[in-house]
């Protein structure tokens, strides 16, 4: 077997190496962009989607039953009569059968509704199922877009977790080191020393559990998203404070019962229920419909004539067992059903814009506390720091503000994360999910 050159086999392993690399290279998505790729490939969009092409070919198929149907065809049989049979007896003298003879023909026949109510109010219940659809469509958009927001920012809330538990540990790894100074000098105890290497240990589980609450969180955004399982994720986007302004109830009810796509869905199937009513009502009126067949026939095709039938027809329904009656109580059944869903859907509406409200109002002062919180606490800190480092005190006072840091930083965190996913509420409960995060 021929050796490979050594130079030749490094460049092999740094192009397998860059190939394996760029395989496994993470995906890094800000906040817009793992919306906008949750409306691309999420499955449940992609279904909705699936949804309005069908809707559209129903109503394709409703218009064709609104429009002539024109076929053509052509035949040739053979026939052959029993005579008796045919006219009830017999002619002495006379063959009892006739045939066999030929017949060819060919031609087009036509067919068209004139006037039929039924199949005009189907076809405009078709074109309001198409408008029901989109709006079960932008829902599952706004849904898909808010469980996305959601998760990315529990994942932006564990990375600054585990930031804030690597600098609790740096901060008692710090204070360990001091503590064996002054113990190593003579000015501290031995006891000190214990209690803060117990605090670094701590410290150090809480930086393991939040790195696993991490990866935890960033697997569940891959599922959202449709990753394939074997990329990582990185977020490029930063906890942070976006001030909003205050905003009136009543303006912004008035905009989400305009802009909710579910208040949207019910207002549609109403209408298509009360266009229901209407079509039971014209299945009463009669029906005009015309039928034509031209052809060219013949005993042989060179024999063939011109032959023509054409057919005007009214149908008037007299008794129908009770159908058309039942049709229109099953459509105002359905429209009082419908109405019952819309008045508490306009209540669930106005529940859940007033609770993002006072939730964005209670989440914005949060912020402003905990952020007052962790200053006084790095001042804390640093005055007990400087107690023990001059034996004024020992380090319970350090633990103890150590403690009080890791409260208020976590504070800090929690009410930044209250206050973005009450921001994502607010958006979703006036239907704004994906204007605000995806555009």
């Amino acid at each position: 077997m021929p050796k490979i050159p050594t130079n030749l086999s490094i460049l092999l392993l740094l192009a397998l190496s860059g190939g394996f690399a760029q395989e496994s290279a993470p995906v890094k998505l800000t906040l817009k962009d793992a919306v906008n790729l949750a409306l691309k490939q999420n499955p449940q969009v992609i279904l909705a989607n699936l949804g309005v092409s069908q809707s559209e070919q129903d109503r394709l198929l409703a218009r064709a039953a609104l429009l002539p149907q024109v076929g053509a065809r052509a035949s040739e049989t053979v026939n052959r009569l029993n005579l008796a049979a045919s006219i009830g007896f017999s002619f002495p003298g006379f063959a009892q059968h006739v045939g066999p003879f030929y017949v060819a023909q060919a031609g087009v026949g036509v067919t068209a509704p004139v006037f039929d109510l039924t199949l005009w109010r189907r076809y405009r219940s078709s074109q309001l199922g198409i408008d029901s659809v989109r709006a079960q469509e932008v829902s599952v958009r706004e849904e898909s877009v808010l469980l996305v927001v959601s998760q990315y920012l529990g994942s932006q809330r564990a990375a600054a977790d585990v930031q804030a538990a690597q600098s609790r540990v740096d901060l008692a790894q710090a204070l360990y080191d001091q503590a064996a100074d002054l113990q190593k000098n003579g000015v501290g105890t031995g006891i000190d020393t214990l209690r803060a290497n117990v605090q670094l240990q701590n410290e150090k589980q809480r930086l393991i559990v939040a790195r696993t609450q991490l990866e935890t969180s960033l697997y569940g955004l891959a599922r959202l998203l449709n990753i394939e399982p074997n990329r990582q994720i990185e977020l490029a986007d930063q906890v942070s404070f976006f001030d909003t302004p205050e905003v009136s109830t009543d303006q912004t009810l008035d905009h989400a019962y305009a802009a909710r796509p579910e208040l949207r869905e019910v207002l549609t199937r109403e209408q298509r229920a009360a266009l229901d009513l209407k079509t039971a009502d014209a299945a009463r009126l009669p029906k005009v419909s015309f039928n034509g067949l031209w052809s060219e026939q013949g005993l042989t095709p060179a024999s063939a004539i011109p032959v023509y039938i054409y057919q005007g027809a009214i149908d008037i329904p007299l008794f129908t067992g009770g159908q058309i009656q039942a049709q229109r109580a099953k459509a105002d059944l359905a429209i009082r059903q419908l109405r019952q869903q819309e008045q508490e859907l306009r209540n669930r509406i106005a529940l859940e814009v007033k609770t993002a409200l006072a939730q964005l109002a209670s989440a914005r002062t949060e912020v402003n506390v905990a952020n007052l919180g962790v200053d006084l606490a790095k001042q804390e800190v640093e005055q007990a720091r400087d107690r023990f480092q001059a034996g004024v005190a020992n380090n319970i006072e350090v633990i103890t503000a150590q403690d009080a840091l890791a409260r208020a930083g976590d504070n800090q965190i929690a009410a930044l994360y209250r206050y973005n996913q009450s921001r994502a509420d607010l958006a979703h409960s006036v239907g704004q999910m994906e204007a605000m995060y995806a555009r």
